[in-house]
């Protein structure tokens, strides 16, 4: 037989096989990608009921199986993820798909607790609830999908991504890419799925699903209130608009270094990312000396100022689509202003009710707040932080001032003298996350937080002290 023909057999072949689980439905469209809701879930229910009498190995070998097929792949998803969503920049893109790939943990996330005593033990294990329904952004769309991805099969679950309509078929090259890895490493179809033309309406249909076992959501306010009152268990990942305090004893150079890295990563679309600087005014000058040398553009003129107020803000006081994750040097030149390098963040002096401080802009432009002293700061960033309780950075060598903050805020992520990406593992301890669950109260979910904790218990043994 020919090598043409019998590649061509073996590719029909492979089609049949996964298509087999699912003759009872709607044929697939592509690996993991359904017709309808119902149709991916039922598939995804299959899947997982096989995937949970895996070993701990096995399961070890599919996230593997992922990390290995997916490094290849980063700047070939970076760049159809900026194509399709227009917002963000290639690098930074590559950076965070790098880390969600690379630091996201799996198995070993799964910590077992045990107790032990003259009535014998309890051991708290963590096992999988089955399938999981997840909504992620389009801000971060493949990196929030890999990052869950890799948590959640960890955990022993399936998971079906109600992905944003506006990149949707980068998510589905991944979801395809992801079902063949998993495939590779283990003979399980459709352990991740999604359908063909997501909406609003099939996320609604997602969190009504009876085989929906948890629902796990990243995204706006609006929709994780409404998964919130599904009655199905919710890890819901909210807005945010994190501050970066600057006092009288930060390294100022450091500071305004880690500030513009931070608030222009990706061009500020992280929920994460410095939303307005609140500085102390022995130091506003010179911090904004020192983020104009690391590629700051400081607005100074009022009518300006009001003009790009104007340009980025809509008339429902949204910000402008057109301006969300746009590169700070297109906004100044939409605004009439001509620059002949590449500007990182617009920045200017505002005061605190500023729109521009109030409202989560998702796009580099970083007002500044100049408060009398660190008291008064204080007091400006948990005002505009408007407890939140997602995010907040600051920089000082007052230890003092530092605890006081992190008490004060109480948000899920805390970055003390670092850029706020430091807060995701990048550049900074611990684990790669994109679902920041700050209404449920999780903090940065990793596989622990996508499994249920169970207590087995044997009386009369095993204790050996």
């Amino acid at each position: 037989m020919q090598d043409d023909k019998l590649k061509e057999l073996i590719k029909n072949l492979v089609q049949e096989y996964v298509a087999e689980p699912n003759r009872a439905c709607a044929p697939i469209i592509q690996a993991g990608v359904f017709g309808t809701v119902n149709e991916a879930i039922a598939a995804a229910k299959k899947a997982q009921e096989k995937y949970e009498e895996l070993s701990l190995e096995m399961r070890r070998k599919v996230i593997e199986s992922i990390r290995c097929g997916m490094r290849p792949l980063i700047n070939e998803y970076a760049q159809a993820a900026l194509d399709e969503t227009g917002m963000g920049r290639f690098e930074d893109k590559v950076a965070k798909l790098t880390l969600a790939i690379n630091k996201t943990p799996g198995v070993e996330d799964l910590r077992t607790e045990a107790e032990t005593g003259d009535n014998g033990m309890t051991l708290y294990e963590l096992s999988a609830y089955g399938v999981i329904g997840a909504i992620t952004p389009s801000t971060n769309p493949v990196d929030t999908l890999v990052c869950n991805a890799i948590g959640m099969l960890a955990a022993g679950n399936s998971v079906f991504f109600s992905v944003h309509p506006g990149a949707k078929n980068v998510c589905k090259q991944a979801v395809e890419k992801l079902n063949q890895l998993v495939f590779d490493a283990c003979g399980i179809q459709n352990m991740i799925v999604t359908i063909n033309e997501p909406s609003i309406e099939a996320a609604q249909e997602l969190m009504k699903h009876p085989d929906v076992a948890l629902l796990v959501v990243t995204g706006g306010p609006g929709v994780v209130r409404q998964a919130m009152t599904s009655g199905k268990k919710t890890i819901g990942a909210g807005a945010g608009n994190p501050p970066a305090i600057v006092d009288e004893t930060a390294n100022i150079e450091k500071a305004a270094a880690d500030i513009v890295a931070g608030a222009s990563f990706d061009n500020n679309i992280l929920c994460i990312a410095e939303k307005s600087v609140i500085a102390v005014k022995d130091i506003v000058s010179y911090l904004i000396l020192q983020m104009e040398k690391n590629g700051a553009y400081y607005v100074n003129e009022p009518d300006v100022i009001q003009k790009l107020v104007d340009l980025t803000i809509a008339e429902n006081g949204s910000p402008s689509r057109k301006f969300i994750g746009k590169n700070a040097s297109y906004i100044l030149q939409e605004a009439g202003i001509a620059v002949d390098y590449d500007v990182r963040v617009i920045i200017m002096n505002v005061p605190k009710d500023h729109p521009f401080v109030v409202k989560e802009m998702l796009m580099p432009i970083l007002p500044i707040v100049t408060t009398e002293n660190f008291d008064e700061a204080l007091c400006v960033g948990l005002e505009v932080e408007q407890r939140l309780l997602h995010t907040a950075v600051m920089h000082s060598q007052n230890i003092g001032r530092l605890n006081k903050a992190a008490k004060k805020f109480q948000t899920s992520i805390f970055v003390k003298n670092g850029p706020s990406y430091a807060g995701l593992g990048f550049g900074g301890e611990g684990a790669a996350t994109f679902t920041i669950a700050t209404p449920t109260g999780e903090c940065t979910t990793t596989a622990k937080d996508f499994a249920r904790r169970r207590r087995c218990v044997l009386t009369d043994g095993f204790s050996i002290r």
